[in-house]
């Protein structure tokens, strides 16, 4: 079936289509039906995401979008389907399209004005380095990118360490090392899962516990690759001095009064009211 065979039988809307995180056969025929039939593929960057339409012949015109893009582009995109009832194709420069990626803002234009918006779904980073991580999969929870500096990157991280499930998060190459080593600091020493170069030819996936990771990325020479991040649940519930003191400070940078938090941290923990509230004025005091 020909690309304008295919369009024939879809209505004009959005179409959110995945495309490869690394393995350029990573990517569905639905999805390259579509990438064919479209009227216009919007990209993050032109250039990357050439190199897929030339692989597979996709001569269909490119246009860049990005979540900076001003209301005018939007405006523009909503009216060619509306309008020009043409059919619009959204991706990311890998991956699914909106996961960590620009697109949302158009997404929810596009729902206000009851368009059609579907997704056809594929290659997903996070999801595959979970598979690969080794660490539970029943329950994890995705950050995204974390903060670039360690302050915010520590402060960001206090607010999931009280989350049972594994975190897994994107970092840069250059941060990956200063990265783990806030986790250390706030989260303690979890067994961990660095990974990277997903479906690519130097795949690797490093995991452990935290401190044996850190070492044998410190003993390379060069941190190379995209990576994915994975942090293992904590303690599962056990209420040590050092976490109730972390659960206080979390709630005193968020201005609850003394009185509230010490209630809230002993239904949380079974710890005495009365005890966690003379440690919550010392250290509001400090």
């Amino acid at each position: 079936m020909t690309g304008s065979e295919i369009s024939e039988t879809l209505l004009p809307g959005l179409y959110l289509v995945a495309t490869p995180i690394g393995n350029l056969r990573d990517i569905t025929l639905r999805a390259l039906d579509l990438l064919k039939a479209a009227d216009v593929i919007y990209c993050e960057d032109t250039r990357q995401t050439a190199k897929l339409l030339h692989a597979y012949g996709i001569q269909t015109r490119t246009a860049t979008y990005h979540d900076h893009s001003e209301d005018k582009v939007r405006r523009k995109i909503l009216d060619q389907i509306q309008e020009k009832k043409q059919i619009v194709a959204l991706v990311s420069d890998a991956g699914m399209p909106l996961i960590s990626d620009p697109g949302y803002k158009l997404v929810q234009a596009a729902r206000a004005e009851n368009i059609l918006v579907t997704s056809l779904p594929g290659a997903n980073a996070p999801l595959t380095a979970v598979q690969l991580s080794g660490l539970p999969c029943d329950k994890f929870a995705f950050l995204g990118f974390l903060p670039s500096r360690s302050a915010a990157r520590r402060a960001s991280l206090k607010e999931w360490m009280d989350v049972p499930a594994t975190l897994v998060f994107y970092e840069a190459k250059q941060r990956v090392i200063p990265a783990l080593q806030d986790v250390q600091a706030v989260l303690g020493d979890r067994p961990v899962a660095v990974v990277r170069e997903l479906t690519k030819k130097f795949e690797e996936i490093l995991s452990g516990p935290l401190p044996e990771v850190l070492d044998r990325l410190n003993k390379r020479e060069e941190i190379r690759g995209e990576f994915v991040i994975l942090i293992g649940a904590g303690d599962g519930g056990l209420w040590t001095e050092d976490r109730i003191q972390h659960r206080i400070q979390h709630l005193l940078e968020r201005d609850v009064p003394v009185k509230t938090l010490s209630a809230q941290i002993s239904e949380e923990s079974g710890w005495s009211k009365k005890d966690i509230y003379q440690r919550a004025l010392l250290q509001k005091d400090t």
